[in-house]
């Protein structure tokens, strides 16, 4: 059997703009009743692209994504009752359904509006105005049904999101009051609470303080999960007292069995600053050289610099000494940091802009060190003026550690 399609033309909207058309679908059988259907939107003057058929196997042909209301008869030849509207409600779930049922038969439209329909119409009851609002409203109120169910879909997959990243960020392991870690993360990604830079602060029982920050290559998912496999498995070789020297080479071998691309690679700055905090012992891979505060900023010598983790076999990575002496505050970073726009130069324009970098970087925390922040406010203030120096959001992710603590003597 064939469908049957009308266009049912509307004049000009008041201004002259023309409202297109609805596209409604009438599942119908009766003959009368699809005629008068179309009579009365003819006389209300709706404009409607109106195409029937006469049962539910011909109905699901046409339940299309362009679709916008189907007006079924709940009394089919080959469906009865909530049984179409169901078949209909399965097979096009965006679609506003608009039930039409008998005098005799009201009860059937509240159950039907109560199994998802939009509305129901009583066969006979109905005039053309009231068919043609009819329509409209149970298109409008399935388009905000629509909008309101992936607006919770979208929030209830960030709260669960946001939950399982919040666990996954570290909480620092350190027991000695006189040890305090500020640690700050701003992932990359829009909406999103991890990326892929990591970090981690330990103090072993020997007093010793450990801390790692590292950075997978990349900002999704992915690089989120290896950046989290990296950083459990630091703080468990810390934990377990393996020798510091080989710690890189270990993390080495975790990345290149847990990645999925031979591309992927991983920065990684570590340090281990003895008991007695007079001396830190750093190992670098590729990632930018961590700074000492004293009054000034002093970058860490460049001697430990080795490559990154995952690009060369066999590589190995020596660790650097260097002396603190009265110096008790020590800042880990992450590239994000120093690689946005530095917006000081008014005239560097938008193709001429630079990058703010590590001396610029250096120079901003200089600046706020003379106003005597305590230590978690010096690390907001620095990413707040390096955000505004950027002129807006970060893109790269960016994880800061800063390690203060008081003379053990």
């Amino acid at each position: 059997m064939t469908s049957e399609t009308s266009s049912l033309r509307r004049p000009l909207a008041q201004g002259g703009a023309l409202i297109g058309p609805t596209r409604v679908l009438l599942v119908e059988d009766d003959e009368g009743d699809a005629f008068l259907v179309r009579e009365l939107l003819l006389d209300a003057g709706a404009e409607m692209d109106l195409r029937r058929v006469r049962s539910l196997a011909e109905a699901r042909e046409h339940l299309t994504t362009d679709l916008q209301c189907v007006l079924l008869d709940l009394g089919l030849p080959d469906a009865q009752g909530m049984q179409a509207l169901r078949t209909v409600l399965d097979a096009a779930p965006t679609i506003a359904v608009l039930v039409l049922t008998g005098l005799d038969d009201e009860h059937r439209g509240i159950e039907a509006v109560a199994s998802g329909a939009q509305d129901y119409l009583i066969k006979g009851a109905i005039d053309g105005p009231l068919l043609t609002r009819a329509i409209r409203y149970s298109v409008e109120r399935k388009r905000a049904d629509e909008s309101m169910r992936r607006l919770y879909d979208s929030e209830s997959r960030a709260a669960e999101n946001a939950r399982l990243e919040r666990g996954l960020l570290p909480q620092p392991l350190v027991s000695s009051h006189g040890v305090d870690p500020v640690a700050r993360y701003r992932p990359g990604r829009h909406q999103s609470l991890l990326g892929g830079d990591f970090y981690d602060v330990v103090e072993c029982e020997d007093g010793a303080l450990f801390a790692l920050i590292g950075d997978v290559a990349g900002h999704g998912p992915d690089e989120a999960a290896l950046g989290v496999c990296l950083r459990i498995a630091w703080r468990t070789l810390v934990l377990a007292g393996v020798d510091p020297e080989t710690i890189l080479s270990a993390m080495d071998a975790v990345l290149v069995s847990e990645r999925g691309s031979d591309e992927v690679f991983a920065t990684v700055s570590m340090v281990r600053i003895d008991r007695e905090r007079k001396v830190a012992r750093f190992w670098l891979a590729g990632h930018p050289l961590p700074v000492v505060l004293d009054g000034g900023v002093t970058p860490v010598p460049d001697e430990a610099a080795g490559t990154a983790l995952g690009i060369a076999e066999d590589a190995t990575w020596a660790g650097f000494d260097f002396p603190l002496g009265s110096k008790n505050r020590l800042m880990l970073f992450t590239d994000g940091l120093i690689e946005g726009f530095d917006g000081s130069d008014p005239d560097a324009g938008a193709v001429g802009r630079r990058r703010l970098g590590e001396e610029g970087m250096q120079r901003l925390l200089e600046q706020l060190m003379a106003s005597d922040l305590d230590a978690g406010a010096l690390v907001d203030a620095l990413l707040g003026q390096v955000q505004e120096r950027n002129g807006g959001e970060l893109t790269d992710d960016v994880a800061v550690v800063l390690l203060c603590w008081s003379d053990r003597a």
